[in-house]
């Protein structure tokens, strides 16, 4: 996430990659049977990012969160008291890996590489693939790289640059709202005690402990957000956690899953009543609409109508 050739794109750039993908007959639907390889797969190539990932919560959890006395009887609530034999809890807390299609799936890691960028089985040699088995990144041509983006996102990767898409992922399990686990085990979750935080906020969790925003000219430094740069991307995280919360309370009837869900509504509605282009999200809290919002704050200084909500560097996760 940051400026120069690795810049985060505009939603319309990435449309413009499924086009050429379509003209070139370079890209491919992402498969049913797409299955995680695993982080060990990604440090290959991204050590910088692997040795960031290795010391967060995300990773280390994978060592004691099945330990959690709490966590067990939250898994057990749900059907299955070994959270990695959990298929609700396996959902956010790890990375489930297969040898190849079809092969039974094995929680092999906390939530890695794939868990957000995407099941990699279909789109990882695309990701790689410069121009030949002997092109380098540096010497690839930009229409090659127009094909292999738009090839690489049709298969099912989910790039930095889709800067809604990033927050949207984000939001399915800091928002108790993961369209892939049944309504009624969210709320069965949130009635065991699951931790929430209504108020959970994009910035302060994305570039603390996990931030990993290595581009040129100096890969070698984990660059840290400009003041314009956090106000876009609180925006950003605030209509996808609006969002998230209006369609996740429409998923169940539990009055407390209601109210939390609420309450993340509201939270995100305070900070987007603050931005003149979120009227119509708000008027409407779609991921069209939200989408549409992202395109039109792409490249404005939003630091003077959020600024005072961003949070403090000192608050970082």
């Amino acid at each position: 996430m940051g400026n120069g050739p690795m810049r985060l794109f505009t939603i319309s750039l990435i449309a413009s990659f499924a086009i050429a993908a379509s003209i070139f007959g370079f890209a491919q639907k992402s498969s049913a049977e797409a299955f995680n390889q695993g982080p060990k797969v990604c440090a290959e190539c991204h050590r910088g990012e692997s040795e960031i990932w290795q010391g967060t919560k995300h990773a280390t959890s994978f060592k004691t969160v099945h330990k959690d006395k709490k966590g067990k009887e939250i898994a057990k609530a749900t059907g299955e008291k070994s959270m990695k034999r959990n298929a609700t809890c396996v959902q956010c807390h790890y990375t489930e890996v297969s040898k190849k299609a079809g092969a039974k799936a094995k929680p092999k890691a906390g939530p890695s590489c794939e868990s957000c960028h995407g099941a990699s089985s279909d789109w990882f040699a695309l990701h790689n693939d410069y121009g030949g088995p002997n092109v380098k990144a540096a010497e690839e041509t930009a229409g090659h790289k127009t094909e292999r983006l738009a090839a690489a996102t049709a298969a099912g990767m989910r790039w930095p640059s889709d800067k809604y898409g990033v927050a949207e992922n984000c939001m399915e399990c800091h928002g108790l709202a993961n369209p892939n686990v049944e309504a009624d085990k969210l709320a069965i979750m949130l009635d065991s005690g699951h931790p929430t935080v209504a108020d959970w906020e994009l910035v302060r969790y994305s570039q603390g402990s996990v931030r990993h925003r290595f581009y040129p000219p100096d890969m070698t430094v984990n660059a840290e957000m400009s003041a314009a740069e956090a106000a876009e991307l609180f925006v950003i995280g605030q209509a996808a956690k609006l969002v998230s919360a209006v369609t996740a309370a429409g998923r169940s009837d539990s009055a407390k899953f209601k109210e939390f869900q609420e309450a993340r509504a509201a939270a995100a509605r305070d900070a987007l009543g603050k931005v003149g282009a979120a009227s119509a999200l708000l008027a409407n809290p779609t991921a069209d609409e939200a989408r549409a919002l992202v395109a039109a704050i792409q490249g404005q200084d939003l630091s003077g109508e959020v600024g005072g909500m961003l949070p403090a560097k000192d608050s970082y996760k």
